[in-house]
């Protein structure tokens, strides 16, 4: 079973992985809030270049020397960021959003996803690992965490967002309602119910996972943090709860090849 632990860094509270210990990373707070992903790389890793992309809640996932090629004044527009050498720091940032850090135990590659509904129902968890794939991870090798994001339980939803964001993961037929009940009968199943008519409770941790199963992924290659962004105000902003535009950082480290 995968643990999470409380981190600190000049008393202010970060989250880590097991699943991902050999690699220097972090979920951090709220309490971090200001501190660009330059800043936080130092807390992981001084030696590292920091690169961040502009959120847009699509599947586009870039390398760093693609965003490097851009202006210096505008970030790219894209969800996920995949490293290609040693010493990169990538880095996604969320507010009820899953940020997703992945990691490959042979190559040391990492990548940093930021997959809310809209990007989760664009597959781009699997495009970042298609992406990794590409650059030489092989699926048996990656090692996924899922970091705070607004829990299932607490997050309202459209039936149709609900069937858009579930098409990803069971056949989508002519029939919504169809593929809404077919999403209702998996095992722990992404889809909870809601009081009120045309809504419906949706878990996209549990979406993502499902497709990462699909891909072939084992589900002990796979961690989900228990904590929800919406429920835990002390550590983590929610744009759902304060409507406010913050968020907290997440980030990893590549790692030198494994021999």
């Amino acid at each position: 079973m995968h643990t999470w632990h409380w981190r600190t860094w000049n008393e202010l509270p970060y989250l880590t992985c097991s699943l991902l210990e050999p690699w220097p990373h972090g979920f951090f707070t709220q309490q971090f809030w200001q501190r660009s992903p330059a800043d936080l790389t130092h807390v992981l890793q001084p030696s590292a270049q920091a690169y961040r992309v502009k959120q847009v809640h699509g599947n586009t996932v870039l390398a760093p020397s693609e965003v490097e090629q851009t202006a210096d004044k505008d970030y790219p527009p894209a969800d996920g960021l995949v490293t290609e050498q040693t010493d990169q720091a990538v880095w996604a940032c969320s507010a009820d959003c899953t940020p997703v850090l992945i990691a490959d135990a042979v190559t040391g590659q990492v990548a940093a996803v930021h997959a809310g509904w809209r990007g989760t129902a664009l597959k781009i968890v699997p495009q970042a690992i298609a992406r990794m794939q590409a650059q030489g991870s092989q699926l048996q090798d990656l090692r996924v965490a899922m970091g705070p994001a607004i829990a299932g339980e607490v997050y309202q939803v459209s039936e149709h967002v609900a069937a858009e964001v579930g098409s990803t993961v069971v056949t989508p037929g002519d029939d919504p309602a169809t593929l809404l009940e077919a999403l209702r009968q998996l095992p722990n199943s992404p889809l909870l119910d809601d009081p009120e008519p045309g809504r419906t409770r949706l878990d996209v941790r549990r979406i993502n996972a499902l497709q990462l199963e699909q891909l072939g992924l084992h589900p002990e290659q796979t961690a989900i943090a228990p904590y929800c962004t919406y429920q835990t105000p002390d550590h983590f902003f929610s744009y759902r709860r304060s409507r406010e535009k913050k968020a907290q950082w997440s980030g990893i480290v590549s790692q030198a090849k494994r021999a």
